[in-house]
């Protein structure tokens, strides 16, 4: 049956979207722990892309996915690759329709992360480690998931009885215990700016 399928060429090009928006396309990946404030960072960066820089983006959040395109998926380790081959292929087609594509997912295993990485063009997928001590995250903990992992309630939970793989060499990397959002956001636009994804306002 795959012989049946011929991929249709496009007659607007990338570079003919990214002139109508007036920026670069990119795929930000943020990664880290439950809890080290992905989300927060992920939102208040595209609420400044947005509104200080008119540029067109779109959010893919972890949680939000799974209540739609990824709803039938479990957390088991097969699950959470499928989750992530899934969101690459969605954050590819965001890439091509000109957009800042931002994400924010735990993504665990480097593996998956380099499969995403390896669906785009050369520097168009910055991988964003959203760095923060385990124990700031417990502390956080803003869903409870911390505590019903150490309670046996939870299982496969990454942090306590599933491992995270951290980046090897991220595009950028923010602690989120010792930085602020807004420092966190300022010092990621301001590498977008350096390489001209963005213009200055």
């Amino acid at each position: 049956m795959t012989n049946e399928i011929h991929p249709h060429q496009h007659s607007v090009s990338l570079e003919d979207r990214s002139s109508v928006k007036g920026h670069l396309p990119l795929v930000l990946w943020m990664t880290g722990l439950s809890g080290s404030g992905k989300s927060t960072l992920a939102n208040a960066l595209e609420h400044k892309l947005v509104h200080t820089y008119h540029a067109h983006t779109y959010l893919l959040d972890g949680d939000n996915i799974r209540t739609g395109l990824n709803a039938g998926l479990g957390f088991s380790e097969a699950d959470r690759k499928e989750n992530i081959r899934r969101v690459g292929e969605v954050a590819r087609l965001m890439y091509n329709a000109g957009l800042i594509v931002i994400t924010a997912f735990i993504s665990p295993y480097r593996s998956d992360r380099d499969m995403v990485r390896s669906l785009l063009k050369p520097d168009a997928f910055w991988e964003v480690y959203v760095s923060c001590p385990i124990e700031i995250c417990m502390e956080r903990d803003p869903k409870g998931l911390y505590k019903k992992a150490l309670d046996g309630k939870i299982s496969e939970f990454t942090g306590i009885n599933s491992a995270y793989e951290a980046p090897d060499v991220p595009e950028i990397q923010v602690d989120t215990g010792q930085l602020t959002v807004d420092e966190c956001v300022d010092l990621i636009i301001a590498r977008m700016l350096e390489h001209q994804i963005l213009k200055h306002v």
